[in-house]
């Protein structure tokens, strides 16, 4: 069962001095547009691949942050099979933390991963189906591909065009942290 955090119940921890990790799942790139000042960026796939020695490193509160929630709601999943207790899915954006009167801090913009994937998705989709109507009717496999992604896409809560969105170069400006600097980071906490 997934276990919640309002951002403005996650601002009253860290103002009170809670021992409280936040963990935003996110990716280097999304982290460095924006982020909640003072939190780890520990993106989902490093957590699974390395969630026993992430949970060793973890104490007291862990607040998970994502976009929408999914990458945070797995995160927590994983780092409960490790043994993690107190894992907290905080219940909106960083956005919602800021509305909240919690600090951000921003950097570089760069379009969130969800929205990147919406705009292929459908450039896609739209393109293959006006060449199927202009150019050959077999375009629309395209289309049918793409919606069959998608719908695998949620049934695996995984995402293979973000995956190779996420190797485009104007998502590399920011480098997904090591395994080390991360329990370096953690265990200094």
């Amino acid at each position: 069962m997934t276990s919640k955090v309002a951002p403005a119940e996650l601002k009253s921890w860290i103002e009170s001095g809670e021992e409280v990790a936040v963990l935003d799942v996110r990716s280097a790139a999304e982290f460095a547009a924006e982020h909640i000042d003072g939190a780890y960026n520990v993106p989902v796939d490093l957590v699974a691949d390395h969630a026993q020695d992430i949970a060793a490193a973890l104490g007291g509160k862990v607040a998970l942050i994502c976009r929408s929630g999914a990458r945070a709601t797995r995160a927590q999943d994983i780092l409960s099979s490790a043994g993690t207790e107190n894992t907290y899915v905080v219940d909106g954006t960083v956005d919602d933390f800021e509305k909240a009167g919690g600090a951000v801090v921003r950097g570089a913009s760069t379009w969130a991963m969800d929205r990147q994937v919406r705009m292929v998705a459908g450039s896609l989709v739209l393109a293959s189906v006006v060449g199927g109507q202009l150019v050959s009717p077999k375009l629309r496999a395209v289309a049918a591909g793409v919606g069959g992604g998608l719908a695998y896409s949620a049934l695996s809560n995984t995402c293979a065009m973000a995956n190779v969105l996420s190797k485009m170069p104007w998502n590399q400006g920011a480098k997904d942290p090591s395994k080390d600097a991360v329990l370096e980071q953690l265990t200094a906490q």
